[in-house]
């Protein structure tokens, strides 16, 4: 009785017996280190912050590579200043004579074995452009000009009617 069931089932156990060998298989080196340690919690203190100056002297490093610009300066003036919007707690509570009180305080979180303790960045907000000023030697061209205008609109995501473009000395 036991060998018809076992012969009608035989396919179906080897299936599961090598399923369960290739669960039991080592997979080969495992990183020890990943193991131990647990990911880092984003606390924003890594954040990149914003620079205007360091974008302007990258952006005019990128435009003057533009066939026939020679030597590029950039002036950006942007509206604001970044900042972060970081995970807050808030309780709300209705006392007896009807008013609600709001008590709300930022989310702190252990970043790990020995590091300490951070706030939660939930977004970082960067200012927005409002102007861009090009000087460069080729700005008298007009095909240079339309190519440094398309440019900077792109990178900016200023319009063209925002964005001068003019002749340095050369």
């Amino acid at each position: 009785m036991a060998l018809p069931l076992i012969d009608r089932y035989k396919y179906v156990g080897l299936v599961l017996l090598a399923g369960l060998l290739l669960l039991l298989w080592p997979s080969g080196k495992k990183d020890v280190k990943a193991q131990e340690e647990p990911p880092p919690v984003q606390t924003g203190a890594a954040e990149e912050d914003f620079s205007v100056a360091a974008l302007e002297e990258k952006l005019s490093e990128t435009l003057s590579k533009i066939h026939g610009a020679g030597d590029v300066s950039v002036m950006l003036t942007v509206q604001g200043g970044s900042r972060r919007v970081l995970a807050q707690d808030s309780k709300e509570s209705r006392e007896a004579d009807g008013a609600y009180e709001r008590q709300s305080e930022t989310v702190v979180v252990s970043a790990g074995t020995g590091s300490g303790e951070g706030p939660v960045l939930l977004q970082q907000l960067y200012p927005r452009f409002q102007g861009a000023v090009v000087v460069c030697e080729g700005g008298g061209d007009a095909s240079v000009r339309l190519k440094l205008m398309e440019a900077v609109s792109a990178l900016t995501g200023l319009g063209t009617d925002k964005i001068a473009i003019c002749k340095g000395k050369g």
